[in-house]
């Protein structure tokens, strides 16, 4: 059977290649194309557009490109017709793939829909759109079957992907890595600033400011995937006591003592390394001010989401400074605020359910296309 699956960003890319090699073991004959990443290419899926080319971010932003976007959207559905799947699958990226979902739907495609949009976060009268478009609901965090629910749409708790990745992931050798990448023996304290320039520009500016007060300590920029690692040069040339490695964030939580996290996906990634962090976001005032009037929630980490409650500290816009995140990050290196951190990644971990949710997805997706 063909399937065409659509991911937006390196997590989705991700989620999306271990998706497709449990699409192949339910599927021998699966044939499979994409809009997402190397990652899903080197799974075995024949990749038509990189998400590189369309990280937009911020309303600004997307306003700024708003043809560029909407060329893009035309290209993804010529492309689909050309290839007529059997199955249509969204990953995340809800501004691209709902656009698209509506346009597949009235032409007959059967869709499915792999990590919800945050319609729980925002703008919930997008689950009407969802009703109407989606045929299938997969979801990965345990509060979204229900609040699905609420408004008469059945949706499929499958797990959550990162247990597998984590799980699955090849082991390094401490000793080993810090020799490869010129690393000493002090306690790493990792900075995952983000995946877009705009986000990485604002958080390693105030991360970076604050190395100096903690001199017993080393700190890692784990390099995201979706850029060039001389994009980082600024933050790494003048300061011996920062290191840039690219594209390896597991290996460096996996050692870390401590690491500052943008809010987003590595939260959740962070925990689930049990490693104390900090959570910090920036953006534009435009885009905050009009996020704020939108977005309708007690918290922004998946972390204190998913448990209902502050686990990790939060700074967001104003209150991300130098002065709070040294407080913050001084208070988690103390022996008290870490077991306690601890004990609560590990009820974290017990609610987000078992590992598998790659070949549940997979196994619901063939099922409902063979009855299709």
């Amino acid at each position: 059977m063909k399937y065409y699956i659509i991911a937006g960003e390196a997590s989705g890319d991700l989620h999306g290649s271990n998706l497709i090699k449990a699409l192949h073991k339910e599927d021998a004959q699966a044939e499979i194309r994409c809009w997402g990443g190397d990652l899903m290419e080197a799974a075995g899926a024949t990749l038509v557009s990189h998400y590189k080319e369309r990280a937009f971010m911020g309303f600004g932003e997307v306003l700024g490109n708003l043809r560029k976007i909407l060329g893009f959207i035309s290209e993804c559905k010529k492309d689909i017709e050309k290839f007529s799947p059997d199955a249509l699958v969204f990953i995340d990226n809800s501004g691209f793939n709902l656009r698209i979902a509506k346009w597949a739907k009235p032409k007959g495609y059967t869709t499915h829909y792999y990590i919800s949009p945050q319609v729980w976060a925002s703008r919930a009268s997008r689950v009407k759109t969802i009703k109407a478009t989606i045929d299938h609901m997969y979801v990965i965090l345990p509060f979204v079957k229900p609040f699905y629910a609420k408004y008469g749409y059945e949706a499929h708790f499958v797990g959550h992907p990162l247990l597998d990745a984590i799980a699955t992931r090849t082991i390094t050798i401490p000793r080993e890595f810090k020799s490869t990448y010129g690393l000493d023996d002090k306690p790493i304290i990792a900075l995952l600033p983000g995946s877009r320039k705009q986000e990485i520009t604002k958080m390693l500016g105030i991360m970076g400011s604050i190395v100096h007060d903690f001199p017993d300590y080393q700190f890692v920029i784990a390099g995201a995937p979706s850029q060039d690692r001389a994009f980082y040069d600024p933050y790494v040339k003048d300061n011996k006591r920062v290191h840039l490695i690219m594209n390896k964030a597991y290996d460096i939580l996996s050692m870390s003592t401590a690491a500052l996290v943008t809010s987003g996906t590595a939260t959740l990634e962070t925990a689930l390394f049990k490693v104390p962090q900090v959570v910090c976001y920036k953006a534009g005032s435009f885009s905050y001010q009009i996020a704020k009037r939108i977005i309708k929630l007690k918290y922004i980490s998946l972390v204190n989401l998913i448990m209902d409650r502050e686990v990790v500290k939060e700074l967001i816009q104003n209150d991300f400074t130098a002065t709070n995140l040294k407080r913050e990050l001084t208070l988690i290196l103390s022996t008290e605020k870490r077991n306690h951190l601890f004990e609560e990644y590990y009820a974290l971990e017990r609610k987000l359910g078992g590992k598998g949710a790659s070949k549940n997805t997979a196994k619901r997706i063939v099922e409902a296309t063979k009855t299709t």
